[in-house]
């Protein structure tokens, strides 16, 4: 989510079910969402889990004049209640518990006294095996994102939920909801799996209950459930064994820095301190840099960080120790449910420093292979690595435990070479990785839902096109791909609901079906995409392999993906005309090949002394002996 999205837009707990693994095409159980009233008594996490590596849970209890209750816990073994406590709104409750090692799971009994007496079962369940087969991506990866509105309507019946806030389909407005669902996704898992794509990043799922603009998805209204226009929760969750089934992976994406203003939490304010607030609205100062600038302001980081992002996205105060405990917990759980991959973290320099750096351990100590990665929308390659694992010592008491970021760097490299011509900023993005722990978990792309398509900002060039794709999938890092880059959808961000279209053919009735059938030109993409991902999907070198670059020199910019047994050569001709290329100044990497074959023309190159490579062309060649 970017600010210019922000400035753009209008201002303005379901338990898993247990369920085999669900092909792609097989029904979904017919558990119809349907708005439901507030429940006499809400807990949060809505279950929790024994064995889990942190034996301390903390439960969040709400009910109308719940601090008047005193609170005791049936006798159960290897649980034990630490106390509770009492919050400035008489209608919550804290409860701390510690889970031991030896709990078994089961039915807790928490016994409330006070105006009224009740007894509150919560659930202990075992932990899921699916969240121990977390995968977590890697260079072989090759992430499709998407925005589950506008790619496909699998579920005509879940489009309208009686009590929710927006009571229509409007596929005319840019801003409505359009009626897209998770199966809608999962009916075109071929489909993604023939472009050669290995994991899904749909923009957030989680309930975002808005009045406007709400299908984007950023404005979380309840952190425990999954927005009932997408299906269920339970529905979620197969959704994730059924991506794993067929060989996708599952990326959630997720905000930390802030909630929508209809959360619940914020309509009834568990304490005002679990908020920034300020006399008069106050927006973030959308400045990064003031984090991390020695001579920065106390006043420009604590508005980075605690002004709201927009009117309707409340800012979560991270720095009171119940609320990140509370967002903690909440992101442990969706894993613990569901058995996710990663997680896509939006605005993450907005985060208060140090909840960013507990969050990432408490997450890395449970979940070792999960993935994260974070935007960090920055303008040079130092502010960009700040938010990743880096060399750097600690800037303001803040060292960041990311694995990696969404490369925006490199997606600017890759767009101003091609308007522009200079292939210098593609070798100096790269050359900046001494700057990362490890750069080769940044995620790299072309563009997304916040930014101008890529076909349009290299004005329509397919031979340009083509270029971007090729250096998207053979350079460094894990390669994202936004929805319907593959078939040349078009538009610039003016607003951004024009890079938020319909994908064609995703709903009964579209006159376009790029589905099945791609004319023209939007064939010859989805061709060349699929060919470059799959063949890098079944040679490791272009993935695991170690990357050696050259400096550009008249137009051309070289560089070779390698490791002991296989070697491929990426050269580009970034002019109007064809050049003939010295291939002796690569001998470091070609010594020892004599031959090699573009991989996605199957041509053969004869001679890798001397190389004549056409106008606007990048080669990916195979290197034979």
């Amino acid at each position: 989510m970017s600010v210019f999205r922000a400035l753009l837009a209008p201002l303005a707990a379901v338990s898993f079910l247990a369920a085999s693994p669900v092909l792609a095409g097989s029904p979904l159980p017919l558990v119809r969402p349907a708005a439901r009233p507030t429940p006499p008594v809400r807990v949060d996490p809505t279950y929790w889990f024994v064995g889990m590596k942190n034996p301390k849970l903390q439960l969040l209890v709400h009910a109308p004049g719940i601090a008047a209750s005193q609170v005791a816990l049936a006798a159960y073994p290897g649980v034990t209640l630490d106390g509770f406590q009492k919050l400035e709104s008489a209608n919550y409750l804290l409860v701390n518990l510690t889970v031991s090692p030896q709990a078994q799971p089961g039915q807790l009994r928490l016994q409330f006294k006070g105006n009224k007496s009740f007894t509150q079962t919560y659930e202990l369940r075992p932990r899921n095996q699916e969240a121990a087969r977390t995968q977590g991506l890697t260079q072989a990866d090759f992430i499709y994102m998407l925005m589950p509105d506008r790619f496909s309507n699998g579920d005509p019946r879940n489009d309208v939920v009686k009590g929710t806030r927006v009571s229509r389909v409007a596929r005319d407005s840019m801003y409505a909801r359009h009626g897209g669902d998770l199966r809608g996704i999962q009916n075109h898992f071929d489909y993604l799996k023939q472009l050669g794509v290995t994991a899904i990043w749909p923009t957030p799922l989680i309930e975002n209950d808005m009045p406007k603009a709400s299908y984007h998805g950023y404005a979380v209204t309840d952190c425990y459930k999954i927005d009932p226009r997408y299906g269920t929760n339970a529905e979620y969750g197969q959704f994730v064994r059924a991506a794993h089934a067929n060989g996708l992976k599952v990326v959630q994406d997720i905000v930390l820095n802030h909630w929508g203003t209809n959360n619940y939490l914020y309509l009834d304010q568990p304490a005002a301190d679990w908020f920034h607030h300020f006399p008069t609205f106050t927006r973030s100062n959308y400045n990064a840099y003031a984090l991390n600038d020695p001579h920065g302001s106390a006043l420009d980081r604590k508005l980075e960080n605690d002004g709201w992002f927009d009117t309707t996205m409340a800012d979560v105060n991270q720095s009171n120790p119940l609320v990140a405990t509370y967002s903690t917990q909440n992101f442990l759980w969706w894993v613990e449910s569901t058995g996710l991959d990663g997680y896509r973290i939006d605005t993450y320099p907005y985060s208060d420093p140090q909840f960013l750096m507990d969050w990432g351990k408490a997450l890395a100590d449970e979940y070792p292979k999960l993935t994260l990665y974070g935007e960090a929308w920055e303008g040079t390659p130092s502010e960009q690595a700040f938010f990743a694992q880096n060399i750097f010592p600690p800037v303001n008491g803040f060292k960041s435990n990311l694995p990696g970021v969404l490369d925006f760097i490199t997606t600017f490299a890759i767009a101003d070479a091609l308007k522009g011509g200079d292939l210098n900023k593609i070798y100096q993005s790269l050359q900046s990785d001494w700057l990362y722990t490890d750069a080769t978990r940044n995620v790299t792309f072309l563009d997304n839902h916040d930014m101008s398509r890529f076909y349009s900002v290299i004005g329509e060039d397919f031979a340009k096109y083509k270029m971007g794709i090729a250096w998207l999938l053979t350079l460094r890092g894990i390669p994202q791909l936004y929805y319907g880059t593959e078939v040349l959808m078009k538009n610039f961000s003016d607003p951004d609901g024009k890079v938020r279209e319909d994908f064609p053919g995703g709903w009964a009735g579209d006159k376009l079906n790029y589905f099945k059938e791609r004319p023209g030109q939007a064939g010859a993409a989805f061709d060349y995409v699929s060919k470059l991902a799959n063949y890098r999907k079944a040679h490791p070198v272009l993935s695991s392999g170690k990357l050696m670059q050259f400096i550009p020199q008249d137009g051309i910019y070289t560089y070779f993906r390698y490791n002991e047994a296989d070697c491929v050569m990426v050269i580009a001709n970034n002019t109007d005309q064809a050049k003939t290329v010295d291939g002796t100044r690569f001998a470091e990497r070609t010594s020892g090949f004599a031959s090699g074959v573009e991989v996605v023309s199957g041509v053969g190159v004869s001679d890798l002394k001397s190389l004549t490579v056409p106008a606007r062309t990048v080669w990916v060649v195979e290197l034979r002996k």
